[in-house]
């Protein structure tokens, strides 16, 4: 087990040895408070860009759900006539960047998120870790009314109008304490210069959001004739997200009874013998790992254990809704 695994896996239990990284986190705190002083008091410059940004991030390492939310705001946004774009850091690719993003882009290129979002939503789309350099890119290829930010909400340097912090109510805040000590990025206090929005199937505030699990389809439907999913089966879950346990509990609400925990760390780069269990059993994935998983399998075609991918969409309350045009008008952006 790597050293980043055992943190995570104390972190989800809480485990009371974290308390001898304490000394670590006053370091990462002394520093980080350093860093966004430093912009605060005009000493590092903030970027403003040409029209209005959003960021859309947490303030915990791993998943909160941040994903399927944008991708649900994004197809709102354009159903309603609101020329919205994206950036994103673009981890685990390769660039160059900074790049666009097109609906055939690789994974391995612009990471996997972003070649979701891209494959969900057809949105224009820019990546690299100069969050200017990908906006400005982005804004001489199309006109815009509005740049979402995937994550960056640490990332001082970009100038914002609007903050959503996605809280999954299933990890809480642990132990609400700072890294390596806890899984806080920043202070529990961030909480209140943003808009919270609770992720939770029984939430308590109104502004909320769930996963909505859909039927599991095939990643490579030539390698079964059957094409019906059964969760009677027994399947092997690969997963290489920020929180796999709630994957795990997702499978088991759709019914899942027996299914072996192959967990990797997020965005983690798949080869072919990471899908190779030594038994015919078949795989069950997210869609964020299916972006990369579908090019690999391309390369190799001798692979014909059939790959079943969960589709979730964030749902969220009509509370949500009204917030983002209240602030959307705010800005001048009218939602039609």
């Amino acid at each position: 087990m790597s050293l980043a695994q055992l943190i995570q896996n104390a972190w989800n239990k809480q485990s009371s040895w974290l308390i001898a990284l304490r000394p670590l986190s006053c370091l990462y705190r002394a520093g980080f408070l350093l860093n966004r002083n430093f912009y605060t008091v005009g000493l590092k410059k903030v970027y403003k860009a040409p029209v209005p940004v959003m960021v859309i991030g947490n303030i915990t390492v791993g998943g909160s759900g941040k994903t399927p939310l944008l991708i649900q705001l994004v197809n709102y946004l354009q159903q309603h006539n609101v020329k919205v774009g994206v950036i994103s850091r673009g981890y685990g690719g390769s660039g160059p960047f900074p790049m666009l993003v097109t609906s055939g882009a690789q994974a391995t290129q612009v990471g996997d998120e972003p070649a979701l979002i891209v494959q969900s939503t057809s949105v224009p789309m820019a990546v690299g870790p100069n969050r200017q350099a990908a906006i400005e890119l982005l804004i001489a290829s199309t006109p815009l009314d509005l740049i979402i930010s995937d994550d960056g909400l640490q990332h001082w340097a970009l100038g914002r109008q609007i903050e959503w912090i996605v809280l999954d109510q299933n990890r809480g805040l642990g132990n609400q304490k700072l890294l390596p000590e806890g899984y806080l990025r920043e202070p529990v206090e961030r909480l209140e210069t943003g808009t919270v929005i609770e992720h939770a199937y029984k939430p308590t505030t109104e502004l909320n959001m769930h996963l909505d699990t859909g039927r599991p389809y095939l990643l490579n439907p030539s390698s079964i004739v059957e094409h019906d999913f059964n969760p009677q089966n027994s399947y092997h879950a690969v997963v290489g997200i920020g929180f796999p346990q709630r994957f795990y509990q997702t499978l088991k609400d759709l019914g899942l009874k027996q299914f072996q925990e192959h967990a990797f760390r997020d965005h983690h780069d798949y080869t072919i013998n990471d899908l190779i269990f030594n038994d015919e059993l078949p795989l069950i994935t997210t869609e964020k790992d299916a972006v990369k998983l579908l090019p690999l399998l391309e390369k190799h075609p001798e692979f014909k254990q059939p790959i079943w991918v969960v589709p979730v969409k964030a749902i969220l309350s009509i509370e949500c809704y009204q917030v983002l045009k209240q602030q959307l008008q705010k800005l001048d952006i009218q939602l039609s």
